[in-house]
């Protein structure tokens, strides 16, 4: 699959919460940087995050558009809640190597009625 295509497919399955066939798409060494947060290292870690989240939350990526460039593809996306992001995938061999992701967590956090951690706000 080309990267654009991986990116279509890591959506379809954000958006059924498909834990495990979202960590299928990525390569067991992977990287995913949502710049909110640390970086994860590794599909297992990566699961991890999908797992905790899609638990406290309600997800849906609605893509505004996809570009591709050799291995990379960047994805602009927003929610039906009015969150916006864009996120940025290197993709090797059909799999997501690394992921790079910015979005406006504390407007998450409010539009999904969910607290602010202590550490967010310093």
């Amino acid at each position: 699959m080309s990267p654009s295509e991986v990116v279509r497919e890591w959506v379809r399955r954000f958006n059924a919460a498909d834990v495990e066939g979202l960590a299928a798409l990525y390569a067991e060494d992977s990287v995913n940087h949502q710049v909110v947060t640390e970086p994860l290292y590794g599909r297992e870690a990566i699961a991890s995050l999908f797992r905790t989240e899609f638990a406290r939350a309600t997800m849906v990526c609605e893509v505004e558009q996809i570009l591709e460039d050799g291995e990379w593809a960047v994805m602009e996306w927003r929610d039906p809640l009015g969150l916006r992001g864009c996120g940025f995938f290197r993709v090797r061999d059909g799999r997501i190597i690394f992921q790079r992701g910015y979005f406006d967590q504390l407007s998450f956090f409010r539009q999904q009625g969910l607290p602010v951690p202590e550490h967010y706000l310093g």
